[in-house]
């Protein structure tokens, strides 16, 4: 049975829900962003026809479909996380899987630090564990540009112009090369990004993905992914905007985690390599629902 759920948090707000198939697996998804919507995540659905699946689509606080208070202070790592665990708690979910993709990622991972006693794995899409390495490689992949392309970015950079139409042809062409390689892109994408809030997105990342001026400048969870005690999917692409050899090396931090670098994949290998991607994921849960508890 599909249906929609709002549900209203303790701090006044709602966000919307809902709810996707039936049965014992249960996968709470977490969108990126910060601030993009759920719809670039629909591949799910078609995933989980004529498997005992629930998918729980959600958009957090300040995305499309929730609410979307003028807030900046709301934009934080705890308070997401108790979000999540408000949405869990609303849905009645335990021992259920959660997934996260980019920013998502990283919440699942805050959460699986916080609040891992309720899930049974966890499927960590397209993250790295530390925003500096993040910035290191997307200005490495933007490098490799034309030389006069990142010159124009650096300038117009420097003169706050980003919004400058041939700025955002080039930063459009980066992306085609490492967020999503297909042509054109599917309109869940363009949703999604044509959706997200930019005051979310602005506190938490900063105006642009090539010098992380929000507050998550500093983030790592690197030192604390030992205390994700369930199992761990790492899932990246070779020609991720997320360096997939750290997304490997992370594998190796996790008490129970594996990697999987999608090899036709970008940071939307949920689309441009769509089969092997959610072939990872299917033999992922059925390696952990044969597991014993």
């Amino acid at each position: 049975m599909n249906y929609s759920k709002i549900v209203h948090l303790s701090d006044g707000h709602s966000v919307w829900t809902r709810s996707e198939g039936d049965g014992p697996i249960k996968i709470l998804l977490l969108h990126g962003g910060p601030g993009m919507t759920h719809e670039y995540l629909e591949p799910f659905s078609e995933f989980i026809k004529n498997k005992p699946i629930q998918i729980i689509y959600y958009d957090q606080l300040g995305s499309y479909y929730s609410d979307q208070p003028d807030d900046a202070s709301l934009w934080n790592i705890p308070r997401f996380c108790e979000e999540v665990e408000e949405v869990r708690q609303a849905w009645g979910l335990e021992h259920f899987y959660l997934y996260g993709q980019s920013w998502g990622g990283l919440l699942a991972m805050e959460y699986a630090t916080r609040y891992g006693q309720h899930l049974k794995a966890l499927i960590d899409s397209n993250m790295v564990d530390n925003m500096k390495d993040y910035e290191t490689y997307i200005n490495k992949l933007r490098n490799a540009m034309a030389p006069e392309d990142v010159a124009f970015m650096k300038d117009k950079e420097a003169q706050n112009q980003i919004d400058d139409p041939h700025y955002e042809e080039l930063v459009m062409k980066l992306y085609q090369s490492c967020i999503c390689r297909l042509q054109p892109w599917p309109d869940a994408v363009s949703r999604s990004f044509d959706r997200t809030n930019d005051q979310v997105y602005v506190s938490l990342q900063g105006p642009t993905e090539f010098t992380i001026t929000g507050s998550l400048k500093t983030w790592t969870i690197r030192d604390r992914l030992g205390e994700i005690a369930v199992p761990t999917l790492l899932l990246g692409g070779k020609y991720d905007s997320m360096n997939p050899e750290v997304i490997k090396t992370m594998a190796t931090r996790l008490p129970h985690g594996q990697a999987h670098i999608c090899p036709k994949g970008s940071h939307f290998s949920i689309w441009d390599d769509q089969a092997d991607y959610f072939n990872a994921i299917e033999t992922f849960l059925e390696k952990v629902e044969q597991t014993k508890p």
